[in-house]
């Protein structure tokens, strides 16, 4: 049964690989120092009065793939990205699990990836995004995506904006 299961999961990672060209992915770096890049992003939030938004995943990953290429080839949500986050792609993969730093952000990768963490300018997590709820077939629904990086501005988070509610 295991070598069923295993062959069955191998064969679904080629079939969806194929639509993908996973040799031209690069996003993520598995070599990078995590904590240093995260401390270099949190300042450059706090000087751009920006969240950050971390896309958790990796090289290998066809879904991460799909989700870079949906986001910034849309020019609404990538305008709306870059007025309010500051965005790092944090590796994980057989190189760098970047375990340390996971376990700091609640274990996200309990909802496989790629998963979203969304943190203030000091690095409290404000929220841990499933990224299969966002998803519409073999891509992405602009609808749902654009909802939810709306809900997680610092201006959404912003309590002087509920103040008639």
């Amino acid at each position: 049964m295991h070598k069923l299961l295993v062959a069955f999961v191998t064969t679904f990672i080629i079939t969806a690989a194929a639509g993908q060209d996973m040799k031209a992915f690069k996003l993520y770096n598995p070599y990078e120092n995590v904590d240093s890049a995260l401390q270099v992003v949190y300042k450059k939030a706090a000087a751009q009065n920006k969240n950050v938004f971390i896309q958790i995943g990796g090289n290998w990953c066809v879904w991460c793939a799909r989700y870079n290429e949906f986001v910034t080839k849309d020019t609404q949500i990538d305008s709306l990205v870059n007025a309010n986050y500051i965005v790092y792609h944090l590796n994980y993969s057989p190189e760098n699990k970047n375990s340390k730093t996971l376990a700091k952000l609640g274990f996200p990768q309990r909802f496989g990836f790629p998963v979203f963490i969304v943190l203030d300018q000091k690095g409290n997590r404000l929220h841990t995004q499933n990224s299969a709820y966002l998803e519409k077939e073999k891509s992405y629904n602009k609808a749902l995506v654009m909802e939810f990086y709306k809900h997680w501005t610092k201006n959404a988070l912003d309590p002087a904006q509920y103040k008639n509610y």
